[in-house]
């Protein structure tokens, strides 16, 4: 059966306060202690092992370090989300970057977890200076890209309800990416890296192949919002276009697909948080399940690692290439 896979970004309500310009994320709020035990029932129920991008500024702490043990107890590899979790990294020099990776392999190693060898920008965020030392680092892939037209729609909808200076805009004005994101691949393929011959593995997270709009778990959940049928719907189309259009599907989820503004009542700006908990459980459940049907449902990791086998034949772009990649 054809693979495809299924990861987990472990951001935390900090990050999302960050992102928001609201000064409370420098208390570092957690909901890790609501959201483990929920993540780790799902994927239990659906008998899967997947990937869980990690925050290294949440690895060091205990609730962090807790979480990344479990997982990785479970089965679950742990990928490096890097350490301060800014969806502008992709701006950072080389050598903060380095930092960030170093920092974030550090406490995941340190928690208990194998070095990582997977990583997902936060923001989907990509640059040619991450690129090039994902593969001086000994990385085995990237997940970084989301190919889809919308990132325009989305920084509008985030800029609305955010509270930032002027100063924070200009650091956040490509966040998201521009519309041109959406010329992106959405099958998997490799950067061109100079000085290694093979590049660097790109697993794009999927987005609907020609329409290019978004299928992962917080998209489905907003649909569910407005229409559960129409949720159904468009997941279904997905997945049947990329079995025509031969597109092994990457599936990414978040902790606050899985939780509710009782669980994470300063969210209540972001998107979905009035749908209770279980609704979205089932919402999520119901969208493994239509995978695992057609798909042999792995990790990003595992699916990077039968790609390698394979031989990822699709087109290369220069590393850093894209809208985003010129910062």
């Amino acid at each position: 059966m054809t693979a495809a896979s299924v990861s987990l970004d472990l951001d935390n309500v900090w990050s999302y306060l960050k992102t928001h310009g609201d000064p409370e994320w420098e208390g570092r709020p957690s909901y890790l202690d609501t959201a483990v035990p929920r993540i780790l029932d799902l994927f239990g129920e659906q008998g899967i092992t997947t990937t869980i991008f990690v925050v290294g500024a949440d690895a060091v702490r205990e609730d962090g370090a807790k979480a990344v043990a479990e997982f990785a107890s479970a089965g679950h590899e742990i990928g490096n989300h890097s350490f301060e979790h800014e969806p502008w990294l992709h701006r950072y020099p080389r050598a903060r970057l380095e930092e960030e990776l170093a920092r974030t392999e550090d406490a995941i190693v340190a928690a208990g977890a194998p070095r990582p060898v997977g990583f997902r920008g936060p923001g989907y965020s990509v640059s040619p200076e991450l690129v090039g030392l994902l593969v001086a680092r000994g990385y085995h892939y990237d997940a970084s890209t989301l190919p889809t037209w919308i990132g325009p729609l989305a920084r509008a909808y985030h800029f609305r309800s955010a509270r930032l200076t002027a100063a924070q805009r200009a650091e956040r004005r490509d966040l998201f990416g521009s519309s041109a994101e959406g010329l992106r691949p959405v099958h998997p393929y490799r950067w061109d890296v100079p000085g290694a011959p093979s590049g660097l593995l790109e697993l794009p997270v999927t987005t609907m192949p020609l329409a290019r709009v978004p299928i992962h778990g917080s998209y489905l959940v907003q649909l569910h919002q407005l229409s559960p049928r129409l949720a159904r719907a468009h997941l279904a189309l997905a997945l049947r276009l990329c079995r025509l259009r031969g597109v092994e599907p990457s599936m990414l989820l978040h902790p606050t697909d899985l939780l509710d503004g009782r669980d994470a009542p300063q969210l209540a700006f972001f998107p979905g948080m009035a749908v209770p908990a279980r609704e979205k459980v089932a919402v999520v459940g119901r969208a493994l399940r239509a995978m695992r049907r057609h798909f042999d449902l792995v990790g990003t990791g595992e699916h990077a690692r039968r790609l390698q086998s394979a031989g990822v034949h699709r087109s290369r772009a220069a590393a850093g290439a894209g809208p985003r990649g010129r910062q």
